[in-house]
């Protein structure tokens, strides 16, 4: 467990500005035999799933009809980026395998590796963030707000952290085991551990420069 508790880390974050501190966010903690409940039917799903996208078409008919292991929330994430953000998914996913030692054709290696995400990377504490359907985008600013700063509070206390939109497609999983509000959408969830030094967390994520977005003005007079 943590030395310092997820509230601790909640109430810093909640000193992060908000729209009207209207606060449109609610967080799931999940830890003990409540995360172990969650990792296991998740892993249970993505099995499954793994299974889908490498069977033949007789196979994917099949499980077609019986949903075994499809997404059940924010299926729009299936559609894929548009091309002006694709190229940089891409770039990253590629540099991020390649750092790993996956080859490109290896799906058994690459479906392990994502399973990984559905054990949090073994880190003892999994958040949930929800936002109010209502508020729309700026919702999910508020909520990008206020974990930014409990990222920065765990790092400031030793803690390391993974930010994970790959938990957000079986969102029945988690609701199962927290009352959520029905006006509330998943948006991502937050694994909170001690860093391990390994060869992974010493990936490093190419940056943009400012000048790749920042908008010049029109007329410059």
């Amino acid at each position: 467990m943590l030395k310092s508790s997820p509230q601790q880390l909640i109430n810093d974050a909640l000193t992060a500005p908000s729209w009207s501190n209207t606060r449109p966010f609610k967080v799931c903690v999940a830890t003990g035999q409540v995360r172990e409940r969650i990792s296991t039917e998740f892993l249970s799903r993505w099995e499954r799933l793994s299974k889908f996208r490498n069977g033949n078409l007789l196979t994917k008919i099949a499980m077609l009809l019986k949903g075994a292991g499809l997404p059940t929330s924010n299926r729009l994430l299936a559609r894929g980026y548009v091309p002006e953000l694709k190229p940089r998914a891409e770039r990253v996913g590629k540099e991020l395998y390649e750092w790993l030692g996956v080859k490109r054709g290896d799906r058994k290696a690459r479906d392990e590796q994502w399973a990984k995400n559905y054990q949090f990377f073994d880190a003892p504490v999994e958040l949930f963030i929800y936002i109010h359907k209502s508020l729309h985008i700026f919702a999910a600013n508020d909520a990008g707000l206020m974990l930014e700063n409990l990222i920065l509070s765990a790092h400031a206390r030793g803690l390391g952290t993974c930010l994970q939109g790959a938990v957000v497609i079986w969102d029945d999983i988690i609701r199962d085991e927290f009352d959520v509000p029905s006006d509330y959408k998943i948006l991502t969830g937050l694994a909170i551990g001690y860093p391990k030094d390994s060869h992974a967390n010493n990936f490093g994520a190419h940056r943009l420069a400012p000048s790749e977005i920042v908008i010049p003005p029109k007329r410059t007079e």
